[in-house]
C-alpha cells in the first residue's frame, strides 16, 4: 500500500521562540532537555489540531516522542522554578495594582488512572462527569475600560479528590503523586497560589473569584488575614448583617439578668441573606452602570450596593458562639439584567473601602472574563487540555510549558499605545504590532493569540522554515 510522507517543519528554531525560552534554559540541567523545551513549545505554538507528545513529535523534525515524554516526566527540571521564573519576568514589566483572578478550569477524562480524575462537576461539559480539575491563578492588568486588557497565567494546581485520590495510597503511587501533597479544597489551592503570586511578585491589588470561592468562610477569611481587597460572587444565601443593626445591638449590651444561672451575652445583630438585604432597598437605588465596549456592543448591567458586614450564625446564638461570625464593614453588591432584558440577580461581596464608587464596583466584579478568555484561546491554541498522560508530575509540567507558550503568544501580539511607542513589552523583545490601530487608552494590551507555526496542509506549497511565523 502507498503511503505519504508528511513534510516536518525545520529542525531549526524560530528565532522569536529560540530567543523567548533561552532566559529559561539554565532551569534545564542537560542540553538534550533544553533542546527539548525548545521543540515541545513550538509544537504547543504549531497549528495541530491536538497536542501532546506523539503529534508534536509528528510535526516537527530533530525531536522524538521519547524525548518529549522524557521532558514531562524524568526530565531534571521543576515545573514551578519554571512558572516563578516567567511570572518574575512578566511581573517586573506590568503596570502596578492589577487584579488577580482566580478560577478552575476542567479536562474531560475515560479512565480512572490520571492523577486526580473522578466524577466530579465539570465546567467544560456543564455536569458531573469524569475528568481532572486544576485551580489557576491569572494576572490581569486594572484597565477596566479596555476589551483587551494585559493578563498573564501565574500558575495551576491540581486538584485532587479526597476519597478517589487523596486518601488512596495505592492510586497515588501509581500516578506518582509526591507524598507531601495533601488533600486540599479548591480554596485552599487558591489561597496557596495567592500566596505563591505573592512571594513572586505579581503586582496585584485586589483578587476576583466566583461564587465557589466566595461562598467559602474560610477562602475570605484568608484573604482578609493577608489583608488583600477581594471581590467575590456569592449566593443569594449569602450571610450578612447591616451596619446600623450591629451598632445598635452593640449599644443595646446584653439583655437584663434575671438571677439565675449565668449572665445572659450579647446577642448579634439579626442575620439576614443577601437576598432579602438588597429586596429591603428602593427600587430607584438600582443604577444602570456601564464598563466598557464588548466585541457585541455596550456592556451594561443596573448594579446597586450597600455597605454590609459578612456573617454567620443566628441571633439565638450570643456574639461568643463560635458559630456567630460578623466580619469588617464591606459592600453587598447586587446585579440585574439592564432594562427590559430578563434574567437572574446576581450577587458579590467585596471589603474595598467605603469609597469605592459602584463603577469601580462593578468593573472589578466583572474582570474574571479575562481568565475564561485564557483558559478558551490555551485550551484552542497552546494545547492546554491536550496532556496524554497519567501522571501528577507530567501534568504539571505540561502546564508550565503550555502557560510559558501562552505568555509567549500574549507578548508576540502585543500592541502599544503612543504612550508607549519604541518601548519594548519584553526586554528580549521588538515590539510586535497586531493588524489594525490599538485601541485608544489601552495602554499596553493584547489582542487574542493565534497559532505561530502552521501545520502541512497537502493542498498547499510549504514554506521556507524561516517564513512559517504569521
Amino acid at each position: 500500500m502507498k503511503t505519504t510522507s508528511v513534510p516536518k517543519a525545520s529542525a531549526e528554531p524560530l528565532p522569536e521562540i529560540a530567543e523567548f525560552v533561552e532566559p529559561f534554559a539554565p532551569l534545564f540541567r542537560r542540553a538534550q532537555s533544553r533542546h527539548s523545551l525548545q521543540r515541545y513549545v513550538t509544537g504547543l505554538l504549531t497549528d495541530l489540531d491536538r497536542k501532546n507528545c506523539d503529534t508534536i513529535a509528528q510535526a516537527l523534525a530533530d525531536t522524538s516522542t521519547e524525548r518529549l515524554q522524557h521532558l514531562l516526566t524524568d526530565a531534571d527540571w521543576s515545573p514551578s522554578g519554571l512558572d516563578s521564573a516567567r511570572v518574575e519576568s512578566l511581573s517586573a514589566r506590568s503596570p502596578q495594582g492589577g487584579v488577580l483572578v482566580l478560577d478552575e478550569t476542567s479536562f474531560p477524562k475515560q479512565g480512572k488512572s490520571s492523577a486526580g480524575v473522578a466524577r466530579q462537576y465539570c465546567g467544560t461539559l456543564g455536569k458531573r462527569a469524569n475528568c481532572q480539575v486544576v485551580v489557576s491563578a491569572q494576572y490581569v492588568a486594572d484597565e477596566p475600560e479596555s476589551s483587551s486588557p494585559l493578563h498573564w497565567p501565574v500558575s495551576g494546581r491540581l486538584y485532587l479528590p479526597e476519597e478517589q485520590w487523596a486518601n488512596d495510597l495505592r492510586r497515588r503511587k501509581r500516578a506518582h503523586v509526591p507524598e507531601e501533597v495533601e488533600f486540599r479544597t479548591k480554596p485552599e489551592i487558591a489561597l496557596s497560589l495567592v500566596n505563591l503570586s505573592r512571594e513572586w511578585g505579581v503586582p496585584f491589588g485586589v483578587v476576583v473569584a466566583d461564587s465557589g470561592y466566595g461562598e467559602n468562610p474560610d477562602f475570605l477569611k484568608g484573604l482578609e488575614e493577608r489583608h488583600i481587597a477581594y471581590v467575590c460572587a456569592v449566593e443569594s444565601s449569602f450571610g450578612v448583617r447591616v451596619p446600623e443593626e450591629v451598632r445598635a445591638a452593640a449599644e443595646a449590651g446584653p439583655p437584663p439578668y434575671g438571677g439565675r444561672g449565668q449572665p445572659p451575652k450579647e446577642r448579634p445583630a439579626p442575620l439576614r441573606t443577601a437576598k432579602e438585604a438588597l429586596r429591603a432597598l428602593p427600587e430607584h437605588s438600582w443604577r444602570e452602570v456601564v464598563w466598557r465596549e464588548g466585541t457585541k456592543g455596550t456592556l451594561s448591567k443596573r448594579m446597586v450596593a450597600m455597605r454590609a458586614h459578612r456573617a454567620t450564625g443566628s441571633a439565638r446564638y450570643s456574639t461568643a458562639h463560635r458559630r456567630v461570625k460578623t466580619a469588617e464593614e464591606g459592600w453587598l453588591i447586587g446585579e440585574r439584567p439592564p432594562a427590559g432584558e430578563e434574567g437572574e440577580t446576581k450577587y458579590y461581596y467585596s471589603t474595598l473601602p467605603a469609597n469605592t464608587t459602584l463603577a469601580r464596583l462593578t468593573a472589578l466584579a466583572h474582570s474574571r472574563w479575562s481568565i475564561e478568555q485564557f483558559y478558551e484561546d490555551a485550551k484552542g491554541e497552546c494545547g492546554l487540555s491536550d496532556y496524554q498522560g497519567r501522571r501528577w508530575d507530567g501534568l504539571h509540567r505540561h502546564l508550565a510549558l503550555v502557560m510559558l507558550a501562552y505568555s509567549f503568544l500574549m507578548l508576540h501580539s502585543s500592541v502599544t499605545s503612543e504612550e508607549h511607542a519604541g518601548e519594548s513589552f519584553f526586554p528580549l523583545y521588538e515590539t510586535y504590532h497586531t493588524t489594525g490601530d490599538p485601541q485608544a487608552g489601552a495602554g499596553v494590551a493584547a489582542a487574542r493569540p493565534g497559532a505561530m507555526v502552521h501545520r502541512y496542509r497537502p493542498d498547499k506549497d510549504l514554506p521556507p522554515a524561516q517564513k512559517l511565523t504569521k
